[in-house]
């Protein structure tokens, strides 16, 4: 059975950091295309940033200069550090494992930027 879990959310001020961590078991992340989505209060899931198995990267364009996607494949574990957030990026974060033809999420972690 597939697990994931994430991890590393808060409750932060404008202009702050934080480092959000996605751990997966009972799949290995080796060989497949992960990913963070979000979703921001009322609002529907979006693409934040996606990974592939080679380190090609892509991201959003109002987090591209500010957060950076990262894996690692022998802890089967995705990271997405998060630099000067703003109370638009307050949202809750989902990891996603793209398995085709399955997608698996995590239960997703609470990310509130607010002064």
């Amino acid at each position: 059975q597939v697990r994931i879990v994430e991890s590393g959310g808060g409750l932060v001020q404008p202009g702050e950091s934080l480092r959000l961590s996605c751990v997966a078991t009972g799949m290995n992340f080796s060989g497949r295309t992960v990913g963070w989505y979000r979703q921001p209060p009322g609002q529907s899931r979006e693409l934040v940033a996606v990974i592939s198995p080679s380190g090609h990267t892509a991201y959003e364009d109002s987090v591209k200069g500010r957060f950076t996607i990262s894996r690692d494949d022998n802890r089967d574990t995705l990271y997405l550090q998060m630099n000067a957030l703003n109370p638009g990026d307050t949202a809750t974060y989902y990891c996603n494992l793209h398995s085709p033809p399955t997608n698996y999420w995590g239960q997703g972690t609470q990310v509130t930027v607010s002064s």
